[in-house]
């Protein structure tokens, strides 16, 4: 009898350790380490009820030390099995050093629109290397109490819109749009890259700018340096000092009424507003044109070539295109929204409200975030100067067009 148990105790644990070996646990790098929890305590055990043998573990950077550190673990091949992706050039380089593995033939990648694939794939969409995970949406919040209180409704067009500023800067209780241009980036942000995909058609001038087919100083690319240059007149006065978190103060304090937007105010804006908000979309030109907007790529996920654990790994990047990842993450990080094509139902109603242009206009990205910025001078870095020029107006619309014109012509073949 006591050779049987000791028989069974044995098999018992002969079978404990085979099921033990075939555990695998991946790691993945992150420079989102405000999102730990988040992996911690609800997409890792999602994905770990479904697929048995395979632990997951999140083990994030600094983000501002996350290129240098990712890049030091990759080349000592130390680094985890899921690589967190940025959008364009910096994980462009990593596939093209041979760290990030294709994905191309990834049946989750048929959840993906080309738009949304297009910040993780080579130069010519040829080969995707990293899963799309979420995009920020460029709009304008706008404090409805305020709205109220002043009888405005919800502008649709640029002239609904410059009649409400007007409204609100002649009724003199809020300041009509906090914005500054101290910072550069939120000019050319919740600027330029936000109202300029109407006049350009989104996608449609996007890609006839990088094949040289449309220039910047055409009338679709000028025009928006125009249009901000009447945003100046209702910015409150010394905007031109003013940075980008004072002008998140003066929004959430109730001091103005409209805030050039990210989706990624959301989450801070709930927490420090305590009036409703709401939000709208980009004014088109004229009442029945089509509307574009900036629906910008974000974050990605990708496999480390030298992965170990690959198969592994491309099944929890699998699991990343699915409708249930999509609702977990995207509700999660109200303002960071899922690229995939699945409908997901927000919780949250300010982010449902940005989330529900997708169903109405065509989507977009930067413009200057693929390829147009990869030279000297950087026409990102330039649009910043350019969009603060105009509101300021400091320069006519024409000539800091001809200006980004040339720089960008100085070095990019296909417009020269």
């Amino acid at each position: 009898m006591k050779m049987m148990k000791l028989g069974v105790a044995l098999l018992a644990s002969t079978v404990a350790g085979t099921a033990a070996a075939a555990d695998v646990t991946l790691t993945i790098e992150s420079w989102r380490n405000d999102d730990l929890a988040l992996w911690q305590n609800t997409i890792i055990p999602a994905f770990e009820a479904a697929n048995p043998g395979i632990k997951v573990n999140f083990t994030p950077s600094a983000p501002a030390e996350y290129n240098a550190v990712l890049n030091s673990k990759l080349d000592a091949g130390s680094a985890g099995d899921l690589i967190t992706c940025r959008p364009f050039d910096a994980s462009l380089a990593l596939y093209e050093a041979g760290h990030l593995a294709d994905l191309s033939d990834l049946g989750g990648m048929a959840n993906f629109s080309s738009v949304a694939k297009s910040a993780w794939q080579t130069d010519d969409a040829s080969v995707t290397f990293c899963v799309p995970m979420a995009s920020v949406i460029h709009g304008f919040i706008y404090n409805k109490e305020a709205f109220d209180e002043l009888g405005l409704s919800v502008p649709q067009t640029e002239d609904e819109f410059f009649a409400a500023l007007e409204a609100i800067k002649k009724d003199g209780s809020y300041i009509p749009m906090a914005m500054g241009t101290n910072d550069q980036w939120e000019a050319a942000t919740m600027g330029y890259n936000n109202i300029g995909p109407n006049y350009w058609k989104g996608e449609e001038g996007r890609l006839a700018l990088i094949a040289g087919e449309q220039k910047l100083t055409d009338d679709q690319w000028v025009a928006p340096y125009a249009t901000l240059a009447r945003w100046g007149a209702y910015l409150g006065d010394g905007y031109e000092a003013q940075t980008y978190p004072d002008s998140q103060n003066i929004f959430t304090l109730g001091r103005a009424a409209i805030y050039p937007a990210g989706s990624w105010e959301i989450s801070g804006f709930n927490a420090q507003a305590d009036f409703a908000m709401g939000a709208f979309k980009p004014p088109v030109q004229n009442a029945g044109d089509d509307c574009y907007i900036s629906d910008h790529t974000d974050i990605a996920m990708g496999l480390n070539a030298a992965s170990p654990n690959a198969e592994a790994a491309r099944t929890f990047l699998d699991w990343m295109g699915t409708s249930e990842f999509a609702s977990i993450y995207a509700n999660a990080l109200p303002g960071f929204f899922s690229l995939s094509n699945h409908e997901v139902a927000m919780n949250d109603p300010l982010a449902q409200e940005f989330v529900s242009w997708r169903g109405e206009c065509h989507s977009t990205i930067r413009s200057t975030y693929q390829i147009l910025s990869r030279g000297t001078p950087n026409l990102e870095n330039e649009t910043w100067g350019a969009s603060v020029a105009a509101i300021k107006g400091a320069k006519s619309p024409e000539e800091l067009s001809a200006e980004l014109q040339d720089g960008l012509a100085s070095w990019y073949t296909p417009q020269q």
